[in-house]
């Protein structure tokens, strides 16, 4: 199986490293970075050393690839799935693992369609370091039955979920919106609480109430994790809030949350 991947991130990176050691024929991939060689240099190495090839084109990456995987940002899920829809052919698997909102994606699902391509719908459940590509994610889509066992054998852990596009991201969403907001909350608890010298006091309160929960080792491994990942963070809580409006609901909470995730990271301007 020639498997594509559109984004070298960190996702990207993992994905690629992984299902070529799980039994894939041939990886590539592409990333907009790699028009900057100062830029994509790290991103060299590690194809090198992982055995991925590099193209300079989404469509050099995607030609005749048995499955392309789309591991971008959540804000350009719709401006990929058009560029690919360009190039890809009749047959290909298009497989969107993005946190996006559940309409993006079912509008990205209409767009791939037009190429004669399957789109797969992809949530992913949990942060891909760690497991690596046998992270949880739920499929969704007419072809996520199809194309599950055939990732599977190579690793993956694909469960499809049903056979509509959204649904998947729905569920994916929905989970963001209390694991991203507990991290946001219990980043800006532990800050207050240490600016007043009541940590104590505070944790130990929660300790009591939640004794199942190690509240002070849970800040200090939540905060890591928005410093490291709250611009992505933010941008799912987002989609979230996309999510959210497009069922008639209030947003402000979910914005809330991405502004404070992006703020954790050190983004300008928040």
């Amino acid at each position: 199986m020639k498997i594509a991947l559109i984004g070298y991130g960190e996702v990207g990176q993992i994905f690629a490293r992984e299902l070529l050691a799980g039994g894939a024929g041939e990886v590539r991939t592409y990333d907009i970075l790699f028009a900057d060689p100062a830029r994509s240099e790290k991103h060299r190495v590690v194809a090198l050393r992982d055995g991925i090839a590099l193209c300079m084109s989404a469509a050099e990456a995607g030609a005749g690839a048995d499955v392309v995987i789309s591991a971008v940002t959540a804000d350009r899920v719709q401006e990929v799935a058009g560029e690919a829809a360009k190039w890809l052919k009749s047959g290909q698997f298009f497989l969107d693992v993005n946190s996006a909102a559940p309409n993006t994606k079912a509008q990205a699902a209409k767009i791939v369609a037009a190429s004669g391509a399957h789109y797969v719908e992809g949530a992913v459940m949990a942060p891909v370091p760690g497991p690596g590509i046998k992270v949880q994610i739920l499929g969704g889509g007419p072809q996520a039955q199809e194309l599950a066992p055939k990732l599977n054998a190579l690793g993956m852990n694909i469960t499809p979920v049903a056979s509509e596009y959204g649904r998947a991201s729905a569920m994916k969403l929905c989970r963001s919106i209390m694991i991203k907001g507990i991290e946001a909350l219990i980043v800006d608890c532990a800050k207050a609480a240490k600016e007043w010298n009541v940590e104590a006091e505070v944790f130990g309160s929660l300790d009591a109430s939640y004794p199942s929960i190690d509240w002070r080792k849970l800040s200090v491994d939540m905060a890591g994790r928005v410093r490291q990942h709250g611009v992505r963070r933010g941008a799912e809580m987002r989609e979230a809030a996309a999510m959210v409006a497009d069922l008639g609901m209030m947003n402000e909470l979910e914005l809330a949350v991405a502004a404070a995730q992006e703020r954790g990271a050190g983004k300008a301007g928040l």
